[in-house]
């Protein structure tokens, strides 16, 4: 039968109630044991321990191509006096114990995640619908749960294989009605997903744990299945920190107005990097990366920005060009524990490119912006020596954008009574295409950082 909608199905249910295999239908209430056979066999008849029929009754649900053959072997073994068959340490019995609880999982896992849908009270019954694809054969005794759960109201349950039809008194299996959970329709489902929506808090987000609570396999029919991967996603691209609606980030306030002596030209002064607004690339990092090292260093590393990996570990120079950082500072004998490593901008700026997050060179007005924490780290570290790593370190420590580094990169200078080391950032000598360039970059990267040293000893900047 193809069913298109709710309606459909709903209809053929109620049109073939009364045809739907008659000797399955049933009051779950009614507890009866079958009848005896008219012609028992002959001879001995087995004994089965309550334990063991409660086993194999359960383990008949599981779906495997054998399962009636090893159904049979462990009744066999147990007539035959191998009662070990249902232990765990025995190989049958630890796979009848795997099998039992299996379905046992599937029972559960059905009775929490298959969702009815309401049809409208004029359509008649039933009055709810749902679709589940179970991994076993549970739809009998789930079907019982939802008969005694449900009182007299009607529902339908629809699976790939059968279809269980719940009148408010008898139940009804037949042949599968539907082909997928999109044969029914909710209208109430576009207002629970704007609920879902306004409720979903990102900052509070542990993507593995909701996906080990939830199998991907119920996912695509929950209503919720259909946001989540986005709002995760969204999650996952900066809205962890917002913990709020873009709407609500981004509304525009009142214009007030007010004399320009009266105007505070300042950018926000805030107490700590976790409340930084000063520019807007808060919005898209995961977090803020402050600087790390030694509070009373004689010389500080400045880089750029933080990259990726940094972004998310929320430390400075940990991926790839913080590796190549770590090897010059041993081939310069330089310790790193010694030192304040910190970068001009605290935010990552990147693009997306494709599931990636590409590097973004930080514009002028973000660097000055940032400009606010730096100042910070060198009246709290109070380096001798600083050590720009690339372009954007310069200018930020000179606060200016024309700063350049073939006019720095020289010798040492003096600014603001600090020597002032310029050498490459390590990324650039990850990415410049020949290996000789490579080697040059890195070369002089040592180079500064054995410069520092010396100034930092009040020693000669000549080697």
């Amino acid at each position: 039968m193809e069913a298109a909608n709710a309606v459909e199905v709903a209809s053929a249910a109620n049109e073939s109630a009364s045809a739907l295999v008659s000797e399955d239908t049933h009051n779950p209430d009614e507890r009866s044991d079958p009848p005896p056979p008219n012609n028992p066999p002959s001879g001995l008849q087995p004994r089965i321990s309550r334990k063991l029929i409660e086993m194999l009754q359960g383990a008949a649900c599981y779906r495997a191509h054998d399962r009636w053959a090893f159904l049979y072997r462990v009744l066999w073994r147990w007539h035959r006096g191998e009662h070990e068959v249902i232990s765990m340490a025995d190989e049958d019995g630890a796979r009848l114990h795997h099998m039992v609880r299996a379905v046992r999982h599937e029972e559960h896992d059905m009775h929490a995640y298959l969702r009815f849908r309401e049809r409208p009270e004029q359509e008649g019954a039933p009055r709810f619908v749902a679709w589940f694809e179970p991994a076993h054969d549970v739809l009998p005794q789930v079907a019982q749960h939802f008969a005694r759960r449900m009182g007299r109201t009607s529902w339908m349950i629809a699976t790939p294989e059968a279809t269980v039809l719940w009148d408010g008194a008898t139940l009804h299996t037949g042949a599968a009605l539907a082909r997928s959970a999109a044969d029914f329709t909710d209208a109430g489902e576009s207002l629970w997903l704007t609920y879902y929506r306004s409720i979903f808090n990102p900052a509070r987000l542990n993507a593995g744990i909701m996906h080990g609570h939830i199998r991907h396999r119920f996912w695509k029919n929950l209503p919720e299945g259909a946001v989540v991967t986005h709002m995760v996603s969204q999650a996952a691209a900066g809205a962890r920190k917002v913990g709020q609606l873009d709407t609500v980030g981004k509304r525009g306030g009142t214009t007030i107005p007010i004399s320009s002596e009266q105007a505070a030209p300042e950018r926000q002064q805030p107490s700590s990097l976790d409340e930084c607004r000063r520019c807007d690339l808060w919005q898209n990092a995961t977090q803020a990366v402050a600087g790390q090292g030694a509070r009373r260093a004689k010389i500080m590393l400045v880089g750029e920005q933080p990259g990726d990996q940094e972004d998310l570990a929320g430390k400075p120079f940990v991926g790839p060009a913080g590796e190549l950082l770590d090897k010059a500072m041993d081939e310069a004998a330089l310790d790193r524990r010694a030192v304040y490593v910190t970068n001009a901008v605290k935010h990552f700026k990147w693009e997306p490119r494709g599931k990636r997050r590409l590097h973004k060179t930080p514009a002028q007005k973000e660097v000055m912006a940032c400009r606010y924490w730096l100042e910070t780290e060198l009246e709290t570290v109070a380096p001798d020596v600083l050590v720009a790593l690339g372009s954007t370190a310069l200018k930020s420590i000179l606060q200016t954008g024309s700063a350049t580094m073939k006019d720095y990169m020289d010798a040492p200078f003096e600014h603001e009574g600090r020597w002032v080391v310029a050498t490459y950032h390590p990324a650039y000598a990850l990415r410049v295409p020949d290996r000789e360039s490579r080697q040059a970059a890195f070369a002089a990267i040592v180079e500064a950082l054995k410069t520092a040293q010396r100034l930092a000893r009040g020693e000669s900047p000549e080697a």
